[in-house]
């Protein structure tokens, strides 16, 4: 998830110091023989309302595996929660304390659930050799795994959005061809994480020929009336609307305000949950949002969550009403792919907890594949997902466009495929100059 506000290199350069003191008695072997799951949960604080129903997906399908499937091939997940309130300090100390496993149970991955986390641990995990994955919120340039070999930004990137934004706009205006003057903003939160499209962006305007707009919005959003006062000065024909908590909602509402149209505002995929679109009433009506973790509940697994864990009191969710959301859905998703690293891992090293170096080898070697998704009970809530030791993010790169009708969100598109060739060679330039930087040797491959 999108991280923000925080001078990040300035913790990243005190990561050895913090949350030592919170570290495990190593004596304490009480969950030997079971895998450890950190759960980095943020559920105080102003984004609290988006992780509450994710933290309920992400832990009611571990417990349906643990419950009704008897874990992963027999082992058993061991949930710990650790609370960052969304910042990147209390994520470091997380970060810390369960790097080497807790109570006798293995860390084979960490979901740090924040961008700004995942870059504030770059350095770290790779001394420590612990491998940080995070679904949709990663960097873009540790797709390479050659120099990012601790780091996987599984299913998504924002560049990829934003080619998949410019491509449903084509979709609308006629083709590609027509693309040529049709202006379009992004009002972006101008933190890291919503500057990451301004360069893809510009490259898809001089390949494509539409006027690119770029608007920062403050944080946290809560006052816009003089973005969207330019916006509608500068005659947008589209916008492209790059939030985060409350500003999203703020954003929706401020366009209304001045006459720009929801159905053509089109949300990041953190702008588009129910709890982005509801509070904004009657003038979300139309909104549309770039979607890699589709709402509803009209899937297997969900139908099999809600009977075998959500009726049998044994869910984590407080609010039904939150079942089948986007972030419910993401929580799942999420999980779904730790559980299928594990199996991964387990055919090459046994059915038996996995230590963080065999993590990283599962996570190079993901392969869910339709046929994996349908016995999931997961097809079209999750698309194929396969890595390799030299792309750490995934072969195929979709995502689905969705609308909010006023009540719930509809899914307007199948899954749009990115071309993840288009930018291969920047980012592939952009980590060698990190490497560069750093005085990392590319890794050849460990298969």
């Amino acid at each position: 998830m999108p991280s923000s506000f925080v001078k990040i290199l300035a913790f990243a350069g005190a990561l050895g110091l913090a949350g030592l003191a919170g570290a495990p008695p190593a004596a304490a072997q009480d969950h030997k023989g079971e895998q450890l799951y950190p759960l980095f949960t943020y559920r105080t604080g102003p984004y609290a309302p988006s992780f509450i129903p994710f933290g309920a997906g992400n832990r009611d399908y571990l417990t349906y595996v643990n419950d009704v499937e008897g874990g992963v091939d027999g082992v058993k997940i061991f949930i710990q929660e650790c609370e960052t309130a969304y910042t990147i300090e209390r994520g470091i100390e997380c970060y810390e304390r369960y790097k080497n496993g807790y109570d006798g149970a293995l860390t084979a991955a960490i979901y740090p659930h924040s961008s700004g986390l995942d870059v504030a641990l770059t350095d770290k995990a790779r001394i420590d050799k612990v491998p940080i994955v995070s679904p949709g919120g990663g960097q873009n340039i540790a797709t390479d795994g050659r120099i990012f070999p601790y780091q996987y930004p599984l299913m998504f990137d924002y560049w990829s959005e934003a080619q998949i934004v410019v491509d449903y706009i084509a979709s609308k205006v006629g083709g590609y061809d027509k693309l040529k003057g049709v202006k379009i903003v992004t009002l972006y939160h101008d933190s890291g994480y919503g500057r990451d499209t301004i360069e893809p962006l510009g490259i898809l305007s001089k390949k494509y020929g539409f006027e690119d707009i770029q608007i920062p919005v403050p944080h946290p959003g809560e006052q816009q009336q003089t973005q969207w006062q330019q916006i509608r000065r500068a005659q947008a024909d589209w916008v492209f609307l790059r939030g985060w908590g409350v500003m999203t909602p703020v954003a929706i509402k401020t366009a209304a305000r001045v006459g720009f149209p929801a159905d053509h505002i089109i949300g990041d995929i953190w702008s588009g949950s129910e709890d982005d679109a509801r509070p904004a009433g009657g003038a979300a009506k139309g909104y549309l949002a770039v979607s890699v973790f589709p709402p509803g509940t009209d899937y297997d697994i969900l139908r099999t969550l809600k009977a075998k864990i959500l009726d049998a009191g044994k869910s984590d969710l407080k609010d039904n009403t939150k079942f089948g959301t986007v972030y419910y859905n993401y929580g799942v998703i999420e999980a779904i792919t730790f559980v299928e690293a594990l199996h991964v891992g387990h055919r090459k090293f046994g059915n038996r907890p996995l230590a963080a170096e065999e993590g990283r080898w599962a996570l190079e070697n993901l392969d869910i594949d339709a046929k994996r998704i349908a016995d999931l009970g997961a097809k079209g809530l999750i698309s194929p997902l396969k890595t390799s030791p030299d792309n750490h993010k995934g072969e195929t790169i979709t995502a689905k466009v969705i609308q909010w009708d006023g009540a719930k969100w509809n899914t307007l598109t199948d899954w749009i495929k990115a071309d993840t060739s288009l930018f291969a060679d920047t980012i592939r330039a952009k980590a060698a100059a990190y490497a560069q930087e750093k005085g990392i040797t590319p890794q050849t491959n460990t298969n």
